[in-house]
């Protein structure tokens, strides 16, 4: 998962207007992105079987090559356009980059999407971005992974890297950052809206250590694992066309560098538990991942 805690998140400039801005991030070293090979995939969500389901479970993974039609897809991305451009009011949770602040103002609805990092908590505000993170399909295979109970979706963001200047998010576990049981199923979705590659910041994974548990997490470029218990490891890159998607653990540790290619890369991001799993108290999960917000390092 792209995310940010609110405790270890980067600082967040609010102009006069309300606008949002995430301020600057510090780079990475690049020998933390090595991947030595790409995730297989399976066609559509359609052929996700038996044996699909028990390479999730020994990898924590499964990548899926068009589980989106390009209708869909672009539906999805004019759903983003009219939140962007703001054209549902009540609708607030976007952050810009902090390098376009000084052009927002005379930006189009393309040039503002390349000046978006992040959106949330959005489906409740656009059905066309509601249908992606309900298809039945996806649904279905997601009740699967989760040992066939229902799923409640908890979480949805836009995670965004604009050309040049979009960001890395560190390797982490999706679970450090949810108050829920460390032994609950989650299962977190990754959808490409544009094409993801390893230039543009597509999704890298460390297959497998998902079932390793928890790792500590320390608040650095962001809530992160160290990068030293990462450097040296060999990492699988899960390159995705439009409308594909990454399904994954919330245990997986995963990552992405930064953007520096001309290319955007724009994807949508869904978490789903069990339907009414009960929050674990916050000090219970940082028991396991880490002391959050305490400015220690690595």
């Amino acid at each position: 998962m792209e995310t940010s805690s609110t405790s270890s998140a980067p600082a967040t400039v609010v102009g006069s207007d309300g606008t949002r801005f995430d301020e600057g991030a510090e780079l990475h070293a690049p020998e933390l992105y090595r991947p030595t090979s790409t995730a297989p995939q399976v066609d559509t969500l359609a052929d996700i079987g038996p044996a699909e389901i028990a390479f999730y479970r020994e990898h924590g993974y499964l990548s899926v090559r068009q589980a989106y039609t390009p209708a869909e897809v672009d539906d999805a991305m004019a759903g983003l356009s009219s939140l962007v451009m703001g054209e549902k009011p009540d609708f607030k949770d976007v952050y810009f980059e902090a390098a376009a602040r000084d052009r927002l103002p005379q930006m189009k609805a393309e040039e503002r999407l390349d000046a978006v990092r992040k959106l949330g908590c959005f489906v409740d505000h656009e059905a066309r971005l509601k249908a992606i993170s309900h298809h039945a399909q996806l649904l279905s295979v997601v009740t699967r992974l989760l040992d066939d109970q229902e799923p409640e979706m908890f979480q949805d963001m836009a995670l965004l890297k604009p050309p040049r200047i979009g960001r890395e998010k560190p390797w982490h576990q999706d679970h450090a950052y949810f108050d829920y049981p460390l032994d609950a199923k989650i299962v977190g979705v990754w959808i490409a809206l544009d094409e993801a590659t390893i230039d543009n910041g597509c999704m890298q994974l460390l297959p497998g250590r998902h079932r390793e548990g928890p790792q500590i997490h320390f608040k650095r470029r962001d809530w992160q694992i160290c990068d030293k218990a990462v450097l040296g490891q060999e990492s699988v890159a899960a390159p995705l066309k439009p409308g594909g998607l990454l399904l994954f653990d919330a245990k997986l540790p995963h990552g992405t560098p930064h953007n520096t290619s001309p290319n955007r890369r724009r994807a949508l991001q869904f978490h789903y538990a069990p339907t009414g799993l009960k929050n674990a108290p916050t000090a219970e999960r940082l028991e396991h991942f880490g002391s959050e917000g305490k400015n220690v390092s690595c």
